[in-house]
């Protein structure tokens, strides 16, 4: 191989590469769903008391199961036409119809017993106690606390003993 041929080929191999890797980085720099624009992941809640859960986006792909817990929260990680996929909070997921879901936010409650402060304080009196499970609207969250409501009760409650909100995730 000539010396030049050498040279033509380093720098087409080298463009190449550069041009793969400008594609993976805007491919991974990608937050944003195509259909609606809006961050991907992100979280939404059940709005119908019973959905069923597909392999695919569409009504011909199977049915693998069906959630029957309305306002559980889901959190969407990938759009397709009128479809999103899902995940709860174990980690199953599928393919669900947007009419199923609701942008009202709501968590789960992750710890047995949370107590509910009156203020993002852990020092501070508690208005309940919450069992593990619960479903809870979510209200303004700081750094470490989200303000939710459930039962007729609103407190404050640490963020990483929920899951429906992202740890960075700061709300008015």
């Amino acid at each position: 191989m000539t010396k030049n041929l050498k040279n033509q080929f380093v720098g087409a191999f080298c463009a190449a590469m550069l041009l793969f890797v400008s594609a993976g980085t805007a491919f991974a720099d990608q937050t944003r769903g195509p259909v609606t624009n809006l961050p991907l992941p992100r979280y939404v809640s059940l709005k119908a008391s019973k959905a069923n859960v597909r392999r695919g986006p569409s009504l011909t792909h199977r049915i693998d199961w069906v959630y029957t817990r309305r306002s559980m929260p889901l959190e969407i990680t990938a759009e397709h036409g009128h479809w999103r996929r899902v995940r709860d909070m174990e980690g199953a997921g599928g393919w669900v119809h947007y009419s199923l879901l609701s942008g009202v936010r709501t968590v789960v409650v992750e710890q047995d017993m949370l107590p509910l402060t009156v203020r993002p304080e852990s020092n501070t009196p508690s208005v309940a106690h919450l069992e593990m499970g619960v479903v809870a609207r979510l209200g303004e969250c700081n750094a470490d606390w989200c303000k939710i409501s459930s039962g007729g009760y609103k407190g404050w409650a640490p963020k990483e003993v929920l899951w429906g909100v992202s740890a960075d995730e700061l709300r008015e």
